[in-house]
């Protein structure tokens, strides 16, 4: 997926300015930068939940604005920062909606299996039968993960998927972050604030300013003592675990 040029105004101010960058495949990529850099806005057009003004978005060699909606969700799944099912679902019935974009909503005996397989990744096998308003935080981020898996999509847009999870879930959702590119071959896409955990978790980064792409690169050449203070204007100490860049700033 290549980005070009992209631009998006909101009350003629300028959010996101000529924006160009690479999503690698099979890989994990976290836009990370201070609130109001744009970041989430550009997620949004990646996504087709915000209109883009200018510019090009390009997935499997043609405009994303020309894919049809549900060719499209057969290779990109989305998961934003609110998820409020008004519904009363199951966490299975949750994990069933993923497929809607292959069955319409006729499940198959397929269907039925990967539902099954979902569930079992996500080791949620005990709780499918339970309502999802009567899950804990984490267990309701799983069940989401879940349908995600379920779609069965090369692309995973993943906004903030650690936003209102303590440290252990926050720390738990990561992993499987990692996992699901590592294990089942997903591209992931994901806009992060915890930049511990970008730097941790990600094979890539691209990081905004205003509007801008400041730093695009590996983890290592952009998660620099000098690169994250002219990002977020702060001094940051650097150190590694695992061979994986760590911050803290003062």
């Amino acid at each position: 997926m290549n980005i070009t040029n992209l631009t998006k105004r909101y009350n003629q101010q300028l959010v996101v300015d000529s924006v160009d960058f690479e999503i690698p495949k099979g890989r994990v990529l976290s836009l990370i930068g201070p609130n109001g850099a744009g970041k989430s806005t550009v997620m949004g057009m990646i996504s087709r939940l915000v209109a883009k003004d200018s510019g090009l978005i390009q997935f499997d060699g043609k405009d994303i604005s020309q894919w049809k909606s549900r060719d499209l969700s057969r290779h990109l799944a989305i998961l934003t920062q609110h998820n409020n099912i008004q519904m009363k679902l199951t966490v299975r019935e949750l994990v069933a909606f993923g497929r809607f974009p292959w069955s319409g909503g006729r499940l198959t005996r397929q269907d039925h299996k990967i539902i099954d397989d979902a569930i079992a990744y996500m080791e949620l096998g005990q709780l499918q039968d339970q309502f999802i308003d009567e899950l804990s935080g984490g267990q309701r981020q799983r069940a989401y993960i879940a349908m995600v898996i379920a779609q069965d999509t090369g692309y995973v847009l993943l906004d903030e998927p650690t936003n209102n999870l303590d440290i252990y879930h926050a720390s738990a959702m990561m992993r499987t972050v990692r996992r699901l590119c590592d294990d089942l071959g997903k591209t992931i896409v994901m806009v992060l604030h915890e930049i511990n955990y970008a730097a941790f978790y990600s094979d890539y980064i691209c990081a905004f300013v205003e509007g801008k792409v400041q730093a695009f690169g590996t983890v290592h050449e952009v998660m620099t003592q000098e690169r994250l203070r002219k990002i977020y204007n702060v001094d940051f100490e650097m150190m590694e675990i695992q061979g994986k860049p760590l911050s803290i700033y003062y």
